[in-house]
């Protein structure tokens, strides 16, 4: 009988994430900008009717994921503000003076110490978020990262009318995980035009982009582009642009969760994480009644 020959299949390369667990044990969170040091001291009532405040809201969920420790950056004088805001956290807490307002990569280079060898979660205090999922957002996020060795970062599809309030990736998808991308390109609050030129993903709607949702895991490689980046005379230090630079040393990723950000900073941005919060909790119902006088009575 003669042999069949032999065929030769070409199978597409498939990323693969690993199997070990890559715990992520630290925390920074960025509180020192002008508005940041006010913000995160209002309250919020919880979908499970609890008021807290903002500052509060971040820590609960921060701890409950996983995370063992957290550093605080904070402007010189307010650190007794942001302490009765979080009093029930505080010995899992360490406050770090950004001594100027040098811009949210300063702000995170402040904690270089902190962090040392280890990858770190980051958040921005005037970020909330709201789970559509049993886990929260974090939980969600780590479960992923934690199987990761390099950056990685949440991003949300996002219409390009505000791609001026968020930095925007470019990339593909990872074969074999839907929500999954491997990062290409970042560019702080582009244009729309500068997006469809360098910051289109395959598959998504058209005129929407992934935009940062707030949390990231860093690498010591992230610092090390931070203090490169850095020098006595900069104005302000940005993170996208060693972000985008990371990309181009290590294995960038970016995921979708389940979920919803709510920028407090922005104009009614506090109204709106409220609003998320309430229509989530147990008096919906109530709520959307109360909306729906509220939009009746003040219709012009």
């Amino acid at each position: 009988m003669t042999p069949r020959p032999l065929r030769l299949v070409i199978r597409p390369k498939l990323f693969r994430i690993t199997e070990v667990s890559m715990k992520i044990r630290k925390a920074v969170i960025a509180a020192a900008g002008p508005q940041q040091q006010h913000l995160p001291l209002q309250t919020l009532v919880s979908p499970s009717g609890e008021t807290k405040t903002v500052a509060a809201f971040q820590l609960d969920e921060i701890f409950a994921s996983g995370i063992e420790s957290a550093a605080i950056v904070i402007a010189p004088g307010t650190e007794r503000d942001f302490s009765s805001a979080i009093a029930d956290h505080l010995d899992k807490v360490t406050f770090i003076e950004q001594s100027e307002p040098l811009g949210y990569g300063h702000a995170v280079l402040c904690a270089k110490e902190f962090t040392g060898d280890d990858r770190f979660l980051v958040t921005m205090i005037d970020h909330l978020d709201l789970s559509f999922a049993e886990d929260s957002c974090l939980k969600q996020f780590l479960s992923i990262a934690e199987q990761t060795s390099g950056p990685v970062s949440v991003v949300q599809p996002t219409h390009e009318s505000k791609l001026h309030l968020y930095g925007t990736i470019g990339g593909s998808r990872v074969g074999g995980h839907e929500n999954l991308y491997e990062v290409s390109n970042i560019i702080e609050k582009p244009n729309p035009t500068v997006a469809e030129q360098e910051l289109i993903v395959p598959g998504l709607r058209s005129g929407n982009y992934l935009c940062f949702f707030g949390v990231h895991v860093l690498t010591p490689g992230v610092m090390e582009l931070l203090e490169e980046a850095f020098s006595s005379d900069v104005k302000k230090l940005p993170l996208t642009s060693s972000l985008a630079a990371a990309t181009r040393s290590e294995k960038y990723l970016a995921c979708e969760i389940k979920g919803l950000r709510f920028n407090i900073e922005e104009p009614y941005g506090l109204l709106r994480a409220q609003l998320g919060m309430a229509l989530s909790g147990e008096n919906r119902d109530e709520v959307m009644g109360s909306v729906i006088e509220l939009i009746t009575a003040t219709r012009r």
